[in-house]
């Protein structure tokens, strides 16, 4: 008999289901935790991180080209994962993370922010990959890679993408436009970046992505619509059947409640114009809804 649908201990924090970047941190988090983990007991075992650093980092970091096609996977990888040894790194990525973004969701949905983030990073990545085919010393790489700066930067022109003329308001009177953290973030993601051409191209790669998902979205295209699709497939193999949601019925473009996006279009010019606090109440459903597509 059962007693209702499972709920993992997540979904008991508040806003949860609905926040991607939420998720994202927590996941970002959880990996660093683990790969402490790997490092401690590698360390107990060998005595020494001489093995963690030959035979396990290399098969998650960004590396020379000659290894990528035993390790295609470390496009993906690189961006969520720190070396143990870097927690203050971790914590100010994610608050960076987080400010990005919140903008971002806020404006086009939670929906579209794991998708972002993720086209972001394998874009970085193949940048990074390519850039070591340049003739010469450009090709020099700096060893191995990890970090979320792609991923961080793709959501910050995203952001500065969808609303250039949003602010962060500290008080009433007191705000911040966004394009200062960007351009700080940039300049610190750019001076991290050691001045290496892959590694700078990684970061140009990641923010053209971020760019054209947010132009491929204005555009009216859903570049997140196959990979929500899969893995609501692959829930559905693995939910009992008496758990699973009710089907419904497929939306079509002029289906009710469904905002036009010429309307999406007109409330982002307003932000563009006069800031995200201008916008009404009924505007920001409207954002809202258009999200949740």
């Amino acid at each position: 008999m059962s007693t209702g649908q499972r709920r993992s201990a997540l979904s008991y924090i508040p806003g949860y289901k609905n926040n991607a970047v939420l998720k994202l941190i927590l996941f970002s988090g959880g990996a660093y935790i683990t790969l402490a983990i790997i490092w401690a007991i590698m360390m107990i075992v060998y005595g020494s991180n001489a093995n963690f650093q030959v035979y396990f980092l290399p098969n998650i970091a960004l590396n020379h080209v000659y290894f990528f096609a035993s390790r295609f996977w470390t496009v993906l990888t690189y961006g969520f994962l720190l070396e143990p040894n870097n927690f203050f790194l971790l914590l100010t990525s994610m608050l960076w993370l987080y400010s990005f973004g919140s903008v971002v969701q806020s404006l086009v949905g939670h929906k579209q922010v794991i998708p972002l983030y993720v086209y972001s990073l394998v874009a970085g990545g193949i940048f990074y990959y390519l850039a070591q085919y340049l003739p010469g010393k450009a090709a020099n790489i700096p060893g191995m890679v990890l970090g979320p700066q792609a991923g961080i930067l793709a959501m910050a022109t995203a952001a500065i993408t969808l609303a250039p003329s949003y602010r962060f308001y500290l008080s009433e009177t007191l705000a911040i436009p966004l394009w200062v953290p960007v351009a700080i973030f940039t300049f610190l993601a750019v001076l991290g970046s050691g001045f290496f051409i892959p590694v700078l191209c990684m970061l140009m790669g990641s923010a053209l992505a971020g760019f054209a998902y947010i132009r491929a979205l204005r555009a009216g295209y859903q570049p997140a619509a196959w990979l929500y699709n899969l893995g609501n497939g692959i829930e559905g193999l693995v939910t009992p059947a008496n758990e699973r949601p009710a089907k419904r019925t497929k939306k079509t473009y002029n289906a009710p409640g469904r905002v036009p996006q010429s309307r999406i279009d007109e409330i982002l010019d307003k932000i563009n114009q006069k800031g995200y606090n201008a916008l009404s109440r009924e505007e920001r459903e409207m954002l809202l809804r258009a999200g949740e597509k």
